[in-house]
C-alpha cells in the first residue's frame, strides 16, 4: 500500500508520466505474477546505492564513536530496503532503450505517479513510499540522515540522466531476509497505461507481444516506438 511521507520529494502532478523500460521476459512476469519486482538496494550497479555523502559521514562518524549501532543501522539498512526504479520524462528516453534493453528487444511500461499509487493498493503487507531521486556532489553536497530512507533519495550527479522515481518499502519491522529482492502485489491495469515496443524490433515481435497480452486477458494499448516514425521530406 502507498503511504505518504511528508520528508519525501514526489511530484505534485499525479498525471507526471513515467516509464520502465524492460525486456519481454520480466514484463511478463508482471504480468503472470500480478506482481512487481523490487530489487534490494545493495544489489544495484552502483557501488554507492543507500550510502551517504563525504560530508554527512563524517557527521555520522562522530555521532557513532560512542554508539557503534547507530553506524551498524545505516549499514544493515541497505540489505533490508527494496527498489523499484521508474524515470521520470513526458517523452521516451533514447538512452533508456539502449540501457535496459538488449538485441533491439524489449519494451517500454508508460504509467503516471498518480497510477503508481493507486496501483500498490492491492499491497497490504508491506508499505510503499514514492520518492524522487536528487542528485548531488558527493564529496561536497549534505544527505540528510533524519529520515531511513534518505540516503536512498539522493545518487551522484553523474546518474541525473536517469530522472528517477523510486517505489521503496522497508522490510526491516518484517523480520524478513531479501535474496535478490522482494515482489509485491500491484493492480496491473491500473499500473501500465500504455506499452511501447523497442524503436528497432522487427514487425513479428510487435505481433508477439501484442499476442501474449490478449491471450493473458490483456487490453493494453500497444504501440512501436515514436523513435521509429517514418521520415517526413
Amino acid at each position: 500500500m502507498y503511504v505518504s511521507n511528508p520528508n519525501i520529494r514526489i511530484p505534485e502532478n499525479p498525471d507526471t508520466i513515467v516509464w520502465k523500460y524492460l525486456d519481454l521476459s520480466k514484463f511478463l512476469d508482471i504480468l503472470l505474477s500480478g506482481k512487481m519486482f523490487m530489487s534490494r538496494s545493495d544489489k544495484f550497479e552502483d557501488q554507492y546505492e543507500g550510502t551517504f555523502s563525504e560530508p554527512t559521514y563524517e557527521e555520522i562518524k562522530k555521532i557513532a564513536e560512542n554508539n557503534r549501532p547507530f553506524l551498524n543501522n545505516y549499514k544493515l539498512n541497505r540489505e533490508k530496503v527494496s527498489i523499484s526504479s521508474w524515470h521520470a520524462n513526458e517523452y521516451e528516453s533514447f538512452a533508456m532503450w539502449q540501457i535496459f534493453t538488449k538485441n533491439n528487444e524489449g519494451l517500454a511500461i508508460q504509467s503516471t505517479i498518480g497510477r503508481l499509487k493507486e496501483a500498490l493498493e492491492p499491497e497490504r503487507t508491506f508499505e510503499q513510499y514514492i520518492g524522487e531521486v536528487n542528485y548531488i556532489d558527493y564529496k561536497k553536497e549534505y544527505i540528510p540522515f533524519d529520515d531511513d530512507f534518505f540516503p536512498f533519495l539522493f545518487k551522484r550527479k553523474s546518474f541525473q540522466y536517469e530522472r528517477e522515481i523510486r517505489i521503496i518499502t522497508n522490510v526491516s519491522k518484517h523480520n524478513l531476509s531479501l535474496n535478490e529482492g522482494l515482489k509485491i502485489n500491484v493492480d496491473i491495469n491500473t499500473l501500465i497505461e500504455k506499452i511501447y515496443i523497442h524503436p528497432k524490433s522487427e514487425n513479428w515481435y510487435k505481433k508477439l507481444v501484442i499476442e501474449l497480452v490478449e491471450k493473458l486477458g490483456f487490453d493494453f494499448e500497444i504501440e512501436k516506438s515514436d523513435l521509429e516514425s517514418d521520415i517526413l521530406i
